[in-house]
Order: structure tokens, then sequence, then C-alpha cells
């Protein structure tokens, strides 16, 4: 694996859904060519994300499609919704087999097979915390879910439900999150239990045969701490002991959590490649320098690991959060920080309308031909091997002189390669126009000139190196503007 692996989430159900109306005929994931990964493969992306692969039972279908609130959120997206855009939540997943209509186990192997030719890795879903009402544990192993009472019931009909098992009625919860009602397509994992430890832990595992690594669903939901909040049951940790046996089984396997609340630390220490930076993305949309300088400060072991994202299926697409100069800005300060880099399927043509997980259709849209451009330019700077290999550094951002304080909306930092090359990334997080002097940690070595070629803007600047060593790289950016500066021998 590449030091900062970029990441394509593909929307695998909406993806195939658009390539049957196109072909005219009912597609399976076989029907993904060789010239779609080829495309993934030119981008320069190491890893392609299927999202929702999973089976999807009759009774999570039936539950989306009944669902008053989200029914107002699917007619959000399509004014002229019907039954069949509505395919129940990849999240509610009744049987870790792939989806009969996708082709089932068997055409992933196929397609996991074609990607790895192509230098591609496979990424799928993990859902630890909850499973489909239809899922065979519920009659199986009902213990393996956290029980409720009649008065539950009563008092929270949003986070429980009754259940008809082989052993009679039983309530049982929604899974949920500790601050929001439960999501009543799904029933919550109790891992209080030692059996369904251990059977999450045997599913992780065959789930590692069919892939390279696994994205985990709001992964700290079953953190010791916080399963005692929400549901008041002592747990023994489940992640340290479920990835090391997956690793005994595959060393190269790769763990992504989401997760949220400052428990990215704490999950990278249980053994997870990644985690989610939902920290640096709320601060790109607040757009305030100084929390954004000071969450770039972190040491570089934790930065390394995190999962830097503009958009996922979660969030709103980044062409509707932003305008596109703090668009660019958001993007240039997401993916050129080390870290591995997220990409969310249509992000890169400049999409506007969020796709419900629970849709298997997506809207029509047109592309939008600046934002494309934008991120053809922010691709080729990914894949420089300056960012993928070399050393990253967040840098000082001086004042250009007495009373002018705008520096402060400047961040900036530079890379070092081992061939000698230097790349320094400045962007104005601001709505007014900025200037700094930036402190470069660099040598010069005998050259009198430095020579500088803005990769954003495709211009060179040259600079005295004796006045850079003294007095710092001078910047002067309009709001939300950046550059790109590539300097080597």
């Amino acid at each position: 694996m590449v030091n900062r692996p970029t990441l394509y989430q593909v929307n695998t159900r909406v993806t195939l859904n658009a390539l049957s109306k196109q072909l005219g005929r009912r597609t399976t994931l076989d029907d993904l060519s060789n010239e779609i990964i080829d495309d993934w493969a030119s981008k320069g992306f190491d890893w392609i994300w299927l999202l929702s692969v999973w089976q999807v039972g009759a009774a999570g279908i039936a539950i989306s499609r009944n669902s008053s609130v989200w029914r107002e959120e699917f007619e959000n997206t399509h004014p002229d919704l019907v039954e069949d855009d509505i395919g129940g939540s990849g999240f509610a997943i009744q049987a870790y087999s792939v989806s009969c209509e996708l082709g089932g186990d068997a055409a992933l192997a196929r397609l996991r097979e074609r990607i790895k030719t192509r230098g591609l890795k496979l990424m799928l879903d993990f859902v630890p915390n909850h499973m489909a009402p239809d899922h065979a544990w519920v009659e199986e192993h009902p213990e393996y879910f956290v029980q409720g009472t009649e008065n539950d019931l009563q008092s929270q009909p949003q986070n429980y439900r009754p259940v008809s098992t082989p052993n009679g009625d039983q309530i049982i919860a929604f899974g949920r999150d500790p601050y929001f009602s439960g999501w009543p397509d799904t029933l919550q994992l109790n891992y209080g239990s030692a059996g369904l430890q251990l059977a999450t832990q045997q599913e992780l595992i065959r789930i590692t045969m069919a892939c390279d690594g696994v994205r985990c669903d709001m992964a700290m939901l079953i953190l010791p701490e916080i399963f005692q909040r929400t549901w008041g049951v002592a747990i023994e940790p489940f992640w340290p002991t479920a990835i090391r046996r997956a690793r005994e089984l595959n060393p190269e396997f790769v763990f992504m959590a989401e997760v949220y609340w400052d428990f990215e630390w704490a999950l990278q220490q249980q053994g997870f490649d990644f985690c989610y930076d939902k920290r640096l993305y709320d601060r790109l949309c607040e757009g305030h320098p100084d929390p954004i300088r000071d969450h770039l400060s972190a040491g570089h072991d934790f930065q390394n690991r995190l999962t830097r994202f503009l958009e996922n299926h979660d969030e709103p697409r980044a062409a509707h959060e932003f305008a596109f100069s703090k668009h660019c800005a958001a993007a240039i300060l997401t993916y050129l920080t080390p870290g591995l880099k997220l990409f969310h399927q249509g992000q890169l043509e400049g999409k506007r309308k969020r796709i419900s997980p629970h849709l298997v259709r997506g809207p029509d849209e047109s592309i939008d031909l600046e934002i494309q451009s934008f991120y053809e330019k922010l691709l080729r700077l990914v894949r420089l091997p300056i960012v993928k290999e070399g050393t990253w550094q967040l840098l000082n951002a001086m004042p250009n002189r007495t009373g002018n304080s705008s520096n402060a909306n400047i961040v900036a930092m530079s890379w070092k390669h081992l061939d000698g090359s230097f790349f320094v990334v400045v962007v104005n997080i601001s709505e007014s126009q900025s200037q700094a002097r930036i402190e470069l940690q660099w040598e010069a070595g005998d050259r009198a000139t430095i020579r500088f070629v803005d990769l954003l803007h495709d211009r060179v600047y040259e600079r005295d190196s004796k006045q850079l060593c003294e007095q710092g790289l001078f910047v002067d950016l309009p709001e939300w503007g950046a550059h790109a500066l590539l300097c080597s021998d």
C-alpha cells in the first residue's frame, strides 16, 4: 500500500441502475467494464470503495418505503420518485453476501480480480452496530440483540419495537447512537454478549476473504465507554481482538473507521489504519483559519492515519455546500495534507444533490466544467511522488509588514522529498485579500535564485534565495486563493 492512498467511493447500486438504463437491460457487477476501471486507475486512485453491495432484506426495503420522514428526503432528490427508486438502506444488512441483484459473491470476486490487475484494491462496508430486522440472527439468536421492556416500548417508541421470534414475542432496540432516535430499519446488536462478539468477528473474517479492506460504519459506537453510555451495558473491547484475528489471516488487510466525537486517536490505538477526519471537514465548513491550523498541528503519527474528505454519502455535496472559490481552497487543504484521501462519486463533476443510501437511482445532473477542470488539476497534485512519499510540515505565516494582520488568514504547509524537491502549499482561508511571508523550513543550497512553479495556475516565479532565507516567501492571495509551488533542481 502506498503511504498516502487515495480512495474513490462508488455508489454501486446507483451506478448499476444508470448502466441498466444505458444498456437497456438489468446489469450486475460484471457489467462494470474494464474501461470504467481503467478510468478509475487513470485518475490515480489506489482504492475503490463499493458502497452497499451486501444483501438488503424485504423488511428494510418496506420500512424505507413507508417512512414519511425519509420519503420527504427522497422526493427532494427525485420529484418523480417511484417505489423502485427506494432499495432500502445499504446499512440495514440482511446478510453479508453480495446482493443477488448485483450478481452475487461470484460477480464480486470477478470484479475484484479485474480491479487487482489494474493495481487497485477493493474496500467494502462492515456495519458492526446493527443488523436488518430480517437478519437470521433475530430468529436464531435473539440474545445477540439489545432487549427492552414494555415500559421502554411505551416511553421510547422511537427506539424500540416488538419482534416475533421462535421463543415468543420480544422487544428489541433499534440500532442508534446516543444522540439521536433509532434507525427503524435496524436492530441493535448487544456487545455484552460473548456469543455476539464471536459471531461478529467471524462475519468480519469472512468479509476479509472478499476484499482488501473495510470501512467500518460508526465504529466508535461499540467502544466500551460509548456502549455503556448508550445502553447501560458493560462490554469487553471488540476492535483489538477482531482486528488482530483478521490480520492473522491477512496481515495487509486495511481497516478504516467512520468515527466522530474525537475518538479518532482511541480507534487508531485499537488497530485502525485510518479514521474519518470530520473535525477538519467541520472547520473548513466554518471557514476560520485558526482552528484549521490548530487541527493540522497534531502529531504526524495521528495525521498520517486520518481520512481526509470533502464529501461522502452522509455529507452534503461539496459543490452545494461551498461557493466555487471556497470549494477549491477547502479541497486543496483537504487533499494536500497527510493521510488517506477520500473522493466521492460525483464530487469530481460538481454534482450538487446528495443521494441517500436508501436510493438506487441518482438524479440527472449536468457536469460543472469549472469544478471538473479544477479536480483534474488537483488529482495530478495528489499523486505527485512528493505528496505520496514526502515529509509534510505546517509552516509559519508571518506578517508582511507592521499593522497588516491578514497573515492570520493564511494556512501554509510544505512537502519535502528525498530527491531534493520542495513543495509549498499556501491557502487564504478568508473572504479578504491577504498577505504573508512564509517561513520556509528548507535549505536552498548554493543556488542564488529559486524557481517556483505554481501548479495550480501554471505560472513560474523566481526569487532571490538569500531574501527567501532572511524574509520568507512573500504571498499575496485573493479571497480563498491558493498557491501550489513546486521547487526542484
